[in-house]
């Protein structure tokens, strides 16, 4: 995302205008996990605006309509079809697309989750996020699962929620998101060259800081690796995310960005 109303007066100026979020946002990352495509298809025009608005170097990563995923629409294999036709708009600037299932999509589902990473895997690259914990055996079910990964040239989305739930949800920022994030094990594997990456933590830096420390050592492997990881960070309600990956990024002493002076760099408090 990167249209976050919070984020004005920190990473966004306080005048900053609504038509400007994504190009300012493009100056401090570099790439974007674009849930807005879960929920409704972008125009024609909307796309070619994100690309005219994006650095060179940015790439997106975008999300599988929900009505293919999680809603099972009767013709959704040619649905994804037109979908993946219409977002070509995009051009290089489509990094990745990004198919998340529901935890109720599991081993039985296999066949159809196969067609729609291959389907996927002819025209971009694909990152499957699976929730249903028998992917997540180290058994049989895992490993079928990788096999095909492995065939498709696909990725799996590493999640890591440990942060978010080590903490009582005392806020209703923290009861949201427990509720909706997935709380699964953590499996650092990479199969391709863009291991992807979602760092799920809370709104205490410090805490944040403790959990993803081996993900400091697992992301410099893979830059040493000649790997393009990407790598996405999220807080409750997202106020603090760029903070968080602002911060990650200084830890791993990585030249980015995001280190660069934001608009409201003065009141930064937290890093």
């Amino acid at each position: 995302m990167w249209a976050n109303p919070q984020w004005k007066n920190s990473l966004y100026a306080i005048d900053t205008k609504a038509s400007d979020l994504l190009t300012v946002y493009s100056q401090y990352f570099n790439s974007a996990e674009g849930n807005t495509t879960f929920y409704a298809d972008p125009t024609a025009e909307t796309l070619l605006r994100w690309q005219r608005q994006t650095a060179d170097n940015f790439r997106f990563v975008l999300k599988v309509p929900q009505r293919i995923s999680h809603l099972g629409a009767v013709d959704s294999f040619q649905q994804l079809q037109d979908w993946l036709n219409h977002i070509a708009l995009l051009g290089t600037k489509l990094a990745l697309v990004h198919l998340q299932l529901p935890a109720r999509t599991g081993p039985a589902d296999m066949a159809k989750i196969s067609t729609m990473v291959a389907q996927i895997s002819q025209q971009y690259r694909c990152v499957l996020e699976v929730r249903h914990p028998a992917f997540f055996d180290k058994g049989q079910h895992e490993i079928t699962l990788h096999k095909m990964l492995q065939h498709c040239a696909a990725e799996r989305v590493v999640i890591d929620s440990r942060a978010l739930f080590s903490v009582a949800a005392t806020t209703s920022q923290l009861v949201d998101a427990q509720a909706k994030k997935p709380r699964v094990p953590v499996h650092a594997i990479s199969f391709t060259s863009t291991p992807v990456l979602r760092f799920i933590g809370t709104d205490d830096m410090a805490l944040n800081r403790q959990f993803y420390q081996p993900w400091l050592k697992k992301v410099q492997q893979w830059l040493d690796e000649g790997k393009s990881p990407f790598c996405f960070f999220h807080t409750p309600d997202n106020q603090w995310a760029p903070q968080l990956c602002r911060q990650f990024a200084k830890d791993l002493a990585y030249t980015h960005s995001c280190l660069t002076p934001w608009p409201g760099e003065q009141q930064f408090t937290l890093l």
